[in-house]
């Protein structure tokens, strides 16, 4: 870093930090060309929609929150705006993917509640680290229980569209090989897939709710279990996880049968 002259003095130059921009450049432009070749159209849009949500938390949800305005309901709508132009800029504007929109949405807003209701009921303060501590110094108005709802609502985010828009076209294409098929039977179809699919993203989730420096210092501190559970930092990571989790979990039947009711013709064995 260049440090201009003074008083007579010539420029001196100090050492601030190591200039990442051309790999990290290099490594999205890798990124950006293997999507396109890959995925294609679908893949490009993917990628619009990506800046769009980057913008979004930017632009609406970063200046909302430090004006004071409360966190969980600026998540919600900043989610729900990013879910709507995303899954439709992306899968095209169809039944299907309205009925992973409706499932996502729903799923939204029980992880919300879930999340508020296990952060007042856990009493978590939201300063588990420097950040939380610092944020407090330089914006007084900012609640910082409710930031940690908010960014547990954007970490469940990903995971609920992946796993709705999946039931949604597992709907579809079981309907599409089996047109005759009641809805009944597309929805406990679906839900086989369904279940595989919940199974595999728990303990997803669980992985990347894990931090590994945390739990090597909580080792070299050799506290009992119970303890730790606790403790500001391991009890906020639990209530993303199984917040995030249950939204998840009720998530893929409630868009199973969304998308089974949208889908399926009605058959007289419906009856039954």
């Amino acid at each position: 870093m260049r440090t201009p002259s003074a008083d007579g003095q010539p420029a001196f130059y100090s050492f601030q930090g190591i200039d990442r921009r051309l790999p990290l450049f290099w490594l999205a432009a890798a990124f950006a060309l293997l999507v396109i070749a890959v995925a294609r159209f679908r893949g490009l849009m993917a990628l619009v929609t990506l800046v769009f949500s980057g913008w979004m938390i930017l632009e609406f949800m970063l200046p909302a929150l430090l004006a004071g305005e409360p966190a969980t309901w600026v998540a919600v709508a900043g989610c729900s705006a990013i879910m709507f132009v995303v899954l439709y800029a992306t899968h095209g504007l169809s039944m299907r993917t309205s009925a992973a929109l409706a499932g996502t949405l729903i799923g939204l807003a029980i992880t919300a509640f879930l999340g508020v209701q296990a952060v007042q009921s856990s009493r978590l303060t939201g300063v588990a680290d420097e950040g939380g501590g610092l944020l407090s110094t330089f914006v007084a108005c900012l609640d910082l229980p409710g930031l940690l709802t908010c960014g547990l609502i954007l970490a469940a985010l990903g995971v609920l569209n992946d796993v709705t828009i999946t039931q949604a076209s597992a709907v579809w294409e079981l309907r599409a090989a089996t047109p005759e098929a009641p809805r009944r039977r597309i929805f406990t179809s679906a839900m086989r897939i369904g279940r595989d699919h919940i199974a595999s993203t728990i303990y997803t989730i669980a992985y990347a709710g894990a931090s590994l420096v945390l739990l090597l210092l909580l080792a070299v501190y050799d506290r009992p279990l119970l303890d730790l559970i606790s403790s500001e930092d391991i009890a906020e990571e639990i209530v993303r996880v199984l917040a995030s989790g249950i939204g998840l979990v009720l998530a893929v039947p409630i868009t199973t049968a969304i998308a089974a009711a949208t889908a399926a013709p009605f058959q007289p064995s419906d009856r039954a």
